[in-house]
């Protein structure tokens, strides 16, 4: 195969739309990234741009909107909760999806260590403190030095994938 074969189907970089659907070919998993605001009260914006950056210093990322109004307060604070959402937890993503209002009224939650908000029934929890923050376009690259590690029994995870929730079907496996 050579470019000359891709080009029927090439589109154009510079296209928003285009670009949002060529990357909604890629699954990602979802997380919930949770803080406290400055009256103590529970924050938190879902994202589906999230990785591990380093094992030594263990370091975690993810690319919060600029345009967001949860965010601030998370960077503010300096300190989130990274929460790895389960396939049984559609509802959390959606209310903490949602624009304004109280984001938290349905959703079970206990403080973590260090008095983070920690998503009842999350398959995984990063506690970490905001190490750096660096532009990026229309969103911005928040750098987390991790701090503590939880993890449960559950392995189901949801995925986001062209533009919707999906779930793993087959049990994992060698390539």
């Amino acid at each position: 195969m050579t470019i000359s074969d891709l080009a029927p189907a090439a589109l154009n970089p510079q296209d928003p739309n285009a670009f949002r659907r060529v990357l909604s070919h890629f699954a990602s998993g979802v997380v919930a990234v949770t803080s406290t605001g400055p009256s103590g009260e529970a924050v938190g914006l879902i994202a589906t741009s999230f990785t591990s950056v380093s094992l030594d210093p263990p370091l975690v990322a993810f690319y919060p909107q600029k345009t967001s109004t949860t965010w601030p307060l998370i960077r503010d604070r300096g300190a989130y909760c990274v929460n790895i959402l389960g396939a049984a937890q559609r509802d959390v993503c959606a209310k903490l999806a949602a624009k304004g209002g109280d984001k938290f009224a349905e959703v079970a939650w206990e403080p973590d260590d260090w008095g983070l908000p920690a998503i009842e029934g999350a398959l995984a929890r990063i506690s970490c403190a905001l190490d750096e923050v660096h532009d990026a376009g229309d969103h911005e690259i928040a750098l987390g030095r991790v701090r503590g590690l939880h993890i449960t029994d559950d392995v189901d995870p949801i995925l986001f994938f062209q533009g919707g929730f999906r779930r793993i079907t087959e049990p994992a496996g060698e390539l």
